[in-house]
C-alpha cells in the first residue's frame, strides 16, 4: 500500500507546486503592471473666474492655479476694487508668474449696470498699483472680445458645463443673464463671494467710507441691481457671505509659515500679499474672503451650506443688503459657517507650505 501511494503523492505535490508557482507569477506580473502602467489623470473641473482683481482675489486665483484638480479656463474682469484695465493687467501679470499664458482674460464694462457706487479711491489705487508686489510684466494683452460676449457664448455650451466663481460685483453676470436668461441655468454651479445674511455688513470697516448702511457688503453694494438680477435668474448659486468669512481669520502664524516655507512662485506671491497686510493681520482684522470662496469651490467641506431664499434690497438705507426671506422656494445654498482649520489645510496644501 505504501509503495503504491508514493508516486501518487509525488504527482499531486508536483501539480500543487505548479499551481502555486502559476498563482505567484500571475500576482507578480499584476503588481509589476500596476507599478509600470500609468494611472489615468484625475478629472479636472473647468472653472471661469469673474474678479475685480483686489488683493484677496489675486490670492484666490493663485490658489486655484495651484490645484491639480482645477482647470482655470478663463478669467473675466469686473469693475470693483480695481479699475477694469488695471485689474486685467494685474491678472495677466499673475498668470505670467504662474506660467499660464494659455488662460485668456476678458475685460468687462467699466461702470455698474445700476447706480454709481464705487470703492474708496485710495483702495482702488492700491489695487491698481500693487505697490511692493513683485510680478513680471505681461507680454500679452486681454482678449478683444468683452467679458459678457465671452460668458454668454461659453455658458450656452451646455455640452461642456463649467463652474463659475464670482469674486467681485455681479455686473458681468447680470449683463449676461438679463440678455440671455438661459445662460444662468447651464453652468454646474455659481459660487459667489458677497453679502452679509445674519451678520452686519462691512461698508464701514476701517473707517474709510462714511455711511449709515450697516447691513450691506461691498461686492453686492457696488451694483445691487446686478445682484438682484443674478439672484432671480435661476442659477445654481452657492453664496459665501461674511457670515462664513468672519469665522476664518488670517493670523500671523499663517503669514510666517508662508514667508518661511514658500518655494513656488505663486506661494511666494501669496507671502508678499499677506506681508503687505501685516498690520491688519496683527490687529485681527484680516479674514479669508475671496480665498474662502475659492476653497469652498474646490472643497465644499470647508464651509457649512444651508438652503435659503435671498433677496437683494434696493432701499436707500440698506442698498445691496442680502435679505433672508421666509420661503421654501430656495434660490441659494448659503455658507453660514466655516471650518478655519480645514480651510488652512486646504489652502496651504495647494501651495506646498505645510
Amino acid at each position: 500500500m505504501a509503495s503504491r501511494a508514493q508516486p501518487r503523492c509525488a504527482s499531486l505535490c508536483t501539480i500543487f507546486s505548479a499551481i502555486l508557482l502559476t498563482a505567484y507569477s500571475f500576482s507578480f506580473v499584476s503588481r509589476l503592471a500596476a507599478q509600470t502602467t500609468p494611472r489615468p489623470a484625475p478629472l479636472r473641473r473647468a472653472v471661469i473666474i469673474d474678479t475685480d482683481a483686489g488683493a484677496d482675489d489675486l490670492m484666490a486665483i493663485a490658489f486655484l492655479l495651484s490645484r491639480s484638480d482645477i482647470r482655470v479656463e478663463a478669467i473675466t474682469i469686473v469693475n470693483g476694487m480695481s479699475h477694469v484695465p488695471a485689474g486685467g493687467r494685474n491678472v495677466l501679470r499673475l498668470l505670467a508668474l504662474a506660467g499660464r499664458n494659455d488662460i485668456p482674460v476678458y475685460l468687462g464694462r467699466s461702470t455698474p449696470l445700476f447706480g454709481n457706487q464705487e470703492f474708496p479711491a485710495e483702495w482702488r489705487a492700491a489695487s491698481d498699483d500693487l505697490t511692493g508686489i513683485d510680478l513680471p510684466e505681461a507680454k500679452r494683452s486681454a482678449e478683444q472680445r468683452d467679458a459678457a460676449d465671452f460668458l454668454v457664448k461659453r455658458l450656452l455650451d451646455a455640452a461642456h458645463p463649467v463652474q463659475l466663481l464670482a469674486l467681485g460685483p455681479l455686473t458681468n453676470l447680470a449683463e449676461v443673464f438679463s440678455h440671455t436668461p438661459r445662460a444662468a441655468r447651464t453652468g454646474r454651479q455659481l459660487v459667489i463671494h458677497g453679502g452679509a445674511v445674519r451678520v452686519s455688513g462691512n461698508l464701514g470697516d476701517l473707517g474709510t467710507f462714511k455711511t449709515d448702511n450697516t447691513s450691506a457688503e461691498w461686492n453686492l453694494f457696488i451694483d445691487p441691481g446686478a445682484a438682484k438680477i443674478v439672484f432671480t435668474a435661476g442659477a445654481p448659486i452657492r453664496l459665501v457671505p461674511l457670515d462664513a468669512t468672519q469665522h476664518v481669520p488670517i493670523d500671523m502664524a499663517l503669514l510666517e509659515q508662508f514667508k518661511s516655507r514658500a518655494g513656488a512662485p505663486l506661494a511666494k506671491f501669496v507671502a508678499q500679499m499677506l506681508a503687505a497686510n501685516r498690520d491688519q493681520i496683527r490687529q485681527g482684522y484680516y479674514f479669508a474672503g475671496d480665498s474662502l470662496a475659492a476653497a469652498a469651490l474646490a472643497n465644499p467641506a470647508v464651509v457649512s451650506f444651508r438652503p435659503l431664499t435671498i433677496e437683494i434690497s434696493d432701499k436707500p438705507d440698506e442698498l445691496g443688503r442680502t435679505v433672508e426671506v421666509n420661503s421654501r422656494r430656495f434660490n441659494a445654498q448659503v455658507a453660514i459657517d466655516a471650518d478655519p482649520l480645514r480651510f488652512r489645510d486646504v489652502f496651504m496644501t495647494a501651495f506646498g507650505v505645510k
